[in-house]
């Protein structure tokens, strides 16, 4: 695609990023994406009707939103026109605006490609409405965050929104070939490198190639291992933003992993976001939570354990601190699981909305003065360490209100010895209280 370095004052003889060289020439030559392209998926449907209409197409980096916007404009023979969020304001949208009124009226189309779209703020959002209600312009935005979250309703409930997925092994490996095709050689990568190469790239094609790019320039002489290969080419981060969406995705992994009682899995996630730079507190505060609401009285320790990771961590800092994590995490996932504690004081917390203010029983009161001995405060109280089995059977609800029951706990773990306990003082209940 030559009109990018038109556009830039360039001419085809500069030099250009092997990605933008690749770049398909035709929608059939997307790769990754089938499920959009292909001819019972959504862009191949339109473009088989030949009815463009308004998409918010939402995707990791690399995955071909800007492309697929391109050849877009070509299969429907629109002008394309491309702005970027970060970089445009309120006065650019109104000049391509004006513009694109001024080609519909000599009866050319314009595609209004919009990158970052989710970075405009709610008026500027807003701008886009009646210029894509009336056809003025055929809008596609571009972005790697949740429409849901970042894009005003009204503006979603006229585009559709299209999910772009991180492009898997067999289309990395499809780049691949094609960058090889295109030096007329294969790359100096061993079969265990070439891999690398792709898990490298983290599902982002622009990426792969600019990685295959960096490899064809090397002068080896024999081909790469692994190992050589991470020496010789620069290799990013994990894909991580601690302050959207990934941020809660990741973390909501872990909590599952956890829940699922796959030590494993939760390992993984937890490696992750420490990777992406996670702050490790924010890490700990889920894992206490994990502790009380997943694992709760199965296991007492986890509780403790999900505590003392945090001391050890905030003693040794990282990176020795961050294996306290690590130990933590597979305790909590290894634990038996019971959320018992969890829907108990839900339903105890419904009861006490429910029923209001009402006093304790009297004889639970304790009586300080002599008035309240007159009024009957502690009169009858039983003392339970001294009570035969150690159990009185007093009632301790209020006045008025039925005896219910609502920790109900499961078998599994430490919670199978106190459904014993209290079903024994159920049994010691109705023997002297005739309640059960």
């Amino acid at each position: 695609m030559s009109d990018l370095f038109e556009a830039g004052g360039l001419d085809d003889t500069a030099p250009r990023p092997l990605a933008d060289r690749l770049r398909p020439g035709s929608l059939t030559e997307i790769v990754g994406q089938d499920h959009l392209i292909g001819p019972e998926g959504p862009v191949g449907r339109m473009v088989a009707l030949n009815r463009p209409h308004s998409i918010i197409l939402w995707g990791p980096p690399g995955t071909g939103k800007t492309t697929t916007a391109r050849l877009l404009s070509t299969a429907f023979n629109l002008h394309f026109v491309q702005l970027s969020a970060v970089f445009s304001g309120v006065a650019d949208l109104k000049k391509a605006f004006e513009a694109a009124r001024a080609r519909r009226k000599v009866g050319q189309g314009t595609l209004l490609f919009v990158d970052e779209i989710h970075r405009f703020n709610r008026s500027q959002q807003d701008s886009f409405l009646p210029v894509v209600e009336d056809g003025t312009v055929v809008l596609v935005g571009a972005t790697t965050e949740n429409p849901s979250f970042e894009l005003n309703g009204a503006l979603l409930s006229r585009c559709q929104v299209l999910v772009l997925r991180r492009l898997d092994d067999a289309a990395l490996e499809t780049l691949l070939e094609r960058a090889e095709k295109h030096y007329g050689e294969k790359l100096p990568l061993t079969e265990d490198a070439r891999a690398s190469l792709r898990a490298m790239a983290d599902g982002d094609g622009r990426y792969l190639l600019n990685l295959a790019e960096e490899v064809a320039a090397l002068k080896v002489v024999k081909p790469l291992d692994p190992a050589a290969l991470m020496a010789a080419v620069q290799r990013r981060m994990p894909l991580y933003d601690k302050s959207r969406e990934e941020h809660y995705n990741l973390i909501s992994a872990l909590h599952k992993s956890i829940r699922g009682s796959d030590p494993d899995a939760a390992l993984y996630w937890l490696a992750r976001m420490l990777a992406g730079g996670e702050q490790p507190l924010f890490i700990v505060r889920r894992l206490v939570r994990a502790s009380v609401e997943d694992i709760g009285l199965a296991d007492p320790q986890a509780v403790l354990q999900a505590l003392a990771a945090k001391d050890v961590y905030d003693f040794l800092g990282s990176p020795e601190g961050e294996l306290a994590l690590a130990q933590c995490v597979l305790y909590l996932a290894s634990a038996p699981k019971s959320n018992a504690v969890y829907k108990a004081f839900g339903a105890a917390k419904r009861a006490a909305e429910e029923h209001g203010s009402l006093m304790p029983p009297a004889h639970i009161l304790n009586a300080p003065t002599k008035l309240m001995k007159n009024l009957g405060y502690g009169a009858g109280y039983q003392y339970d360490p001294e009570a035969e089995e150690g159990f009185s059977g007093q009632n301790y609800f209020p006045d008025g209100m039925a005896r219910a029951r609502y920790y109900n706990p499961k078998e599994t773990g430490f919670e199978r010895e106190i459904t014993k306990r209290l079903e024994y003082w159920a049994k010691l209940r109705a023997k002297r209280t005739g309640e059960a």
